[in-house]
């Protein structure tokens, strides 16, 4: 009795030996073909080829992205790649970690950055993301992927969120949404946060710019009037033309300035600290480079 059993357990660790060489995988080669799709994805998302990035996806892949709501299946992935990818929308990913758990399932994890074109600028959004990869019919095809923004976002609460009652607006300077504010001509580095309306519109706006120490931005104009708030900081500024640095004057945290329409004007940063000044004037808010006409 005592001899069957252990005929027994043997022939059933040999069987389990069995069952896991058959899972043994070759790590190697299959993160190359993993990387090679993600390689694929990127080419198919900058040429704007919604038929190639459906295609890489399982049929009935999810996709989870920040803000947005769930995306589930080929004509729901259609449609909302339809609706992100806008002429000048860039998307750049790099893989950091990918582990091929079986034969036919992987995960991937990486971080992107993807900047896209508004009325108020260019902006880009960085963030880290989450994929994981089945092997359908001899390719790895994207089951989950769930990019998470790492843009500071307001939180839930009282105390970082906008609260509307009737006409009344109160939004915490604790709470404010930075983005990355590029237009033509500048460096990067200057980030802009709406305070209230729409920048980029008829109407009203109120904006915060936030500068970077040392941060110099070129001569330019607006062809509305900007009405300027120093918040923190040494801000600098020079009017004219043509950028003369020795020109510049500094303004403190509380200063006000008005510069009319169609001014051209200059300025930064000191070197010491940053700086953030808020804007309000009728939009739309535009940003002219060089000297007017």
């Amino acid at each position: 009795m005592n001899r069957s059993r252990t005929r027994l357990a043997i022939a059933l660790g040999v069987l389990a030996l069995g069952a896991c060489a058959t899972t043994t995988v070759n790590q190697a080669s299959e993160e190359q073909a993993i990387r090679a799709v993600a390689d694929e994805y990127r080419t198919a998302f900058n040429a704007r080829d919604v038929d190639r990035l459906v295609a890489l996806h399982t049929p009935d892949a999810v996709v989870m992205v920040s803000n947005s709501p769930l995306a589930t299946g080929s004509t729901e992935l259609r449609r909302a790649f339809t609706e992100v990818l806008t002429p000048g929308t860039t998307l750049s990913f790099a893989p950091t970690r990918i582990n091929v758990v079986s034969p036919t399932v992987a995960t991937e994890i990486g971080t992107y950055t993807l900047s896209f074109d508004t009325p108020q600028g260019r902006v880009t959004d960085r963030g880290n993301y989450t994929t994981v990869l089945h092997k359908v019919n001899g390719q790895w095809r994207i089951a989950v992927s769930a990019p998470v923004t790492t843009t500071p976002m307001p939180m839930p609460g009282a105390a970082t969120t906008a609260a509307e009652m009737g006409d009344l607006q109160m939004l915490a300077g604790s709470g404010l949404s930075w983005s990355d504010f590029t237009p033509t001509g500048f460096d990067p580095g200057m980030k802009l946060a709406v305070m209230h309306g729409d920048p980029g519109k008829k109407g009203d706006y109120v904006v915060r710019l936030m500068f970077p120490a040392g941060y110099r931005f070129p001569v330019h104009w607006h062809p509305t009037a900007e009405h300027l708030t120093v918040v923190s900081g040494t801000f600098q500024l020079g009017m004219g033309n043509a950028a003369d640095w020795n020109a510049l004057k500094s303004y403190a945290p509380g200063d006000f300035l008005y510069i009319p329409a169609r001014h051209a004007h200059f300025g930064g940063s000191t070197a010491q600290v940053t700086s953030v000044i808020q804007l309000h004037g009728e939009g739309p808010f535009q940003v002219m480079l060089g000297a007017p006409k």
